[in-house]
């Protein structure tokens, strides 16, 4: 049975005519009789009930071409999925990211891409910042949203994000009634820190702008997550320093203060492999590159 038979037979079906039909193909009679009978042959029913006045269609025939239909439907449906997969309009990406980006950033880069690339499935893999390099270099996700970049050929990345680095502070905190905060101020105040390990990035942007202010805060707690970090600001165990996206979770009893300390920032890049094969990926990467 091949997809021409099929366009044969739903046209004598709906012109009950095989001049008609042989006309509406642009072809003669005799070929089209020729690929009606050898589909009867191939399915071993008689799919026409033929007399010299009229052609009917069989019972066999009737419930044929509503299948036959679906058929023909189906795979002009299937070959414009793979012309918009092979042009990146289709197919799916996955894209590994940190607790910090889905405040902000990874949620906006997600609503632009399905609206520009509403073909195109983006499933997210949250985790910590540590895991995101080995699952891009093993190839278990196609891009990542990270504050640093494995450091291995082959990986390509672009810097999409520099956002300020804030001060968190419980309500209520003498320090609230400063505009903004000098780092001196934090001299001896409580302090709550990232880890050096999970919390590596900012540990080590945080400690390292404290040395270079001379400023020692008194390190009272350590903590992986942001929103952990923020949940003992709260609870008034001290400061802290986070990205400034974290406004976004709005939590109460925690407010905000820029820094005196202007170049005390975030970056966030998209990383991802050189060496693809994923049009929707191109597809992404590009429309990243046009908006961010």
């Amino acid at each position: 049975m091949e997809f021409r038979q099929l366009e044969c037979f739903i046209a004598v079906a709906e012109e009950l005519h095989f001049g008609r039909a042989a006309q509406r193909l642009c072809m003669t009679q005799p070929p089209l009789s020729r690929q009606i009978q050898l589909l009867e042959q191939d399915l071993g029913v008689t799919l026409f009930e033929r007399s010299s006045r009229q052609v009917e269609l069989s019972a066999a025939g009737r419930r044929f071409l509503r299948d036959a239909r679906h058929l023909l439907e189906y795979s002009a449906r299937a070959a414009a999925i793979a012309r918009r997969t092979s042009g990146g309009e289709a197919g799916h990406i996955t894209l590994g990211f940190t607790a910090v980006a889905s405040y902000r950033l990874m949620p906006s880069l997600v609503v632009r891409a399905r609206k520009r690339l509403p073909g195109v499935d983006i499933q997210l893999r949250e985790t910590v910042s540590t895991d995101l390099s080995r699952l891009l270099v093993a190839r278990e996700v196609d891009a990542i949203l990270a504050r640093s970049v494995p450091q291995q050929s082959g990986i390509e990345a672009r810097l999409i994000e520099r956002e300020p680095l804030v001060l968190a502070l419980p309500a209520g905190s003498p320090l609230c009634a400063h505009a903004v905060v000098p780092l001196r101020l934090l001299q001896g105040q409580p302090f709550v820190l990232y880890s050096p390990r999970e919390g590596k990035y900012f540990y080590d942007r945080i400690v390292g702008a404290f040395g270079l202010a001379d400023v020692q805060p008194e390190y009272v707690q350590r903590a992986s997550q942001t929103h952990t970090l923020l949940a003992l600001v709260r609870a008034g165990l001290g400061a802290g320093i986070v990205p400034d996206s974290a406004r976004e979770l709005r939590l109460e009893g925690v407010e905000f203060r820029p820094l005196g300390q202007r170049d005390l920032y975030a970056d966030m890049y998209l990383a991802w492999h050189a060496q693809h094969d994923n049009p929707a990926l191109a597809a992404f990467l590009t429309q990243v590159a046009e908006t961010a």
